[in-house]
């Protein structure tokens, strides 16, 4: 495992295609003490800014853990860390450090794509006991099922950041990926002519996005390796086998015994590749005081194998 003063870097104990990377606290404090010099409306005015606190943000650890995670979110055997202190305090990290520490850490692979839903490079939502959204994202006691992101907008959607900012009264709720390549019915799947066929794609009222876009489940990477967009709410089917295939697709994914569940403690980050890893979480259970904040950012990388 590699070795980088001011980080635990680990296999993850839920599976080996994910990595474990603990910030120590004196190294976490000198990043906050250089990103408290720019403010965090300066960093969304400013794009150049969040180059800048990434490229800070990296020399705090020698220059070496930009390579690290890109070595990772790249790599068809991995494609997935999880990130964050290696003891949270939610006074000294605030929610606007935790927002520059995402920052810092997508602009080291990509730029993040413009968030029609928050309109900003980034987006910010609560969790809590009830909910009148229109979509699964905010419902708390729904299984949100595995998929990938990006489906229904025209940017390409390389990588995904998903950060638990805040979370009080939360019993549940687990984390679940699952990697492409340990899905048990992927070839079955891939042989199917539908998996080939354009879907309508489309998003609820909430999302933002006033058009409709179209593009297979499947498609096939650089080096010939198969890759999924999907989602399960947002497709249109447009004929009995689209519908039927859809169906299948789905309780197949959530019916694999190769799920990669894991909690994700607060201040920390799932960050992973979009193209052949989904991600979804289990349900919470019921509590009238639940309350989480979330964070997420998706993009480009600045030179991918895909």
């Amino acid at each position: 495992m590699n070795s980088i003063s001011g980080l635990n870097i680990n296999n993850h104990p839920a599976s080996k295609r994910l990595l474990d990377i603990k910030i120590k606290n004196d190294y976490l404090d000198k990043v906050k003490e250089l990103f408290d010099q720019n403010e965090l409306l300066d960093i969304e005015y400013k794009p150049f800014l969040r180059f800048h606190i990434s490229d800070i943000f990296n020399k705090v650890f020698d220059g070496k853990i930009k390579d690290i995670i890109n070595k990772t979110l790249q790599d068809r055997n991995q494609g997935a860390f999880i990130i964050g202190p290696e003891h949270m305090d939610n006074n000294k990290y605030d929610t606007d450090f935790l927002v520059k520490l995402s920052t810092a850490l997508t602009h080291l692979v990509g730029t993040p794509n413009f968030d029609a839903m928050a309109g900003k490079f980034y987006a910010r939502f609560e969790v809590k006991h009830t909910d009148n959204s229109d979509s699964y994202l905010r419902k708390a006691y729904k299984k949100l099922d595995l998929h990938t992101d990006g489906t229904y907008v025209k940017e390409k959607t390389d990588w995904l950041l998903m950060m638990k900012m805040k979370e009080e009264n939360a019993n549940g709720g687990e984390s679940v990926l699952l990697h492409l390549d340990d899905w048990e019915d992927l070839d079955m799947f891939m042989k199917d002519p539908v998996a080939k066929e354009n879907f309508i794609w489309g998003s609820p009222k909430s999302k933002n996005i006033d058009y409709k876009i179209e593009h297979p489940v499947f498609s096939k990477d650089k080096e010939g390796r198969p890759i999924i967009s999907y989602i399960d709410q947002f497709p249109e089917p447009t004929s009995l086998e689209q519908g039927l295939f859809l169906n299948k697709l789905s309780n197949s994914l959530e019916n694999s015994i190769n799920h990669i569940a894991f909690k994700l403690p607060p201040g920390y980050s799932i960050f992973s590749n979009n193209h052949f890893l989904l991600h979804g979480r289990r349900a919470f259970q019921p509590s009238p005081n639940m309350s989480r904040e979330l964070l997420r950012q998706r993009g480009v990388f600045y030179s991918s194998k895909l």
